[in-house]
């Protein structure tokens, strides 16, 4: 994308800024499936199990890319596509991430693994130092197995 655009704020407090980038679902789940699920392109995220719709996803994307909290990179193979990327400005969103998932497992019926998730809340500096090497590294593996979504048990 082009140089920086000029945002114009509500105000200055850090969370009304906070939601103005991050403020609906869509783009905290692309965030989540960059970080999380080792998502890259935007056929894995219309794939995701989310049902994003073509337009929305498109026009999530180029937000978190114009918010410098993605990055997109021409594919060597076929220039047209793009693979996301998050920046060290979006994998500064990983403790946000961990504690809405730990949240949300604690206090709402998901199909997460427990489990997992209890491992994860009682050792949060080794999960958050295992996201940020898999991003440093490039590294695809998903930090979370793959779960059924609840409406129609697919796995996602």
């Amino acid at each position: 994308m082009g140089g920086k655009v000029k945002i114009k704020r509500r105000s200055g407090c850090p969370v009304s800024i906070s939601l103005e980038l991050l403020g609906d679902r869509w783009s905290l789940l692309i965030i989540r499936d960059l970080m999380v699920r080792g998502l890259k392109t935007y056929r894995d995220f219309q794939q995701s199990g989310e049902g994003i719709s073509t337009n929305i996803l498109a026009d999530r994307l180029r937000r978190l890319e114009v918010s410098g909290i993605i990055t997109a990179e021409k594919e060597a193979s076929d220039r047209r596509k793009a693979n996301y990327r998050l920046t060290e400005k979006g994998i500064d969103l990983a403790p946000v991430l961990l504690e809405l998932l730990i949240w949300g497992t604690r206090h709402e019926k998901t199909s997460a693994p427990c489990a997992v998730i209890d491992a994860m809340a009682r050792d949060r500096r080794k999960v958050l130092a295992e996201a940020r090497r898999r991003w440093e590294e490039t590294d695809p593996t998903p930090l979370l197995p793959k779960f059924s979504n609840p409406k129609n048990g697919r796995k996602v």
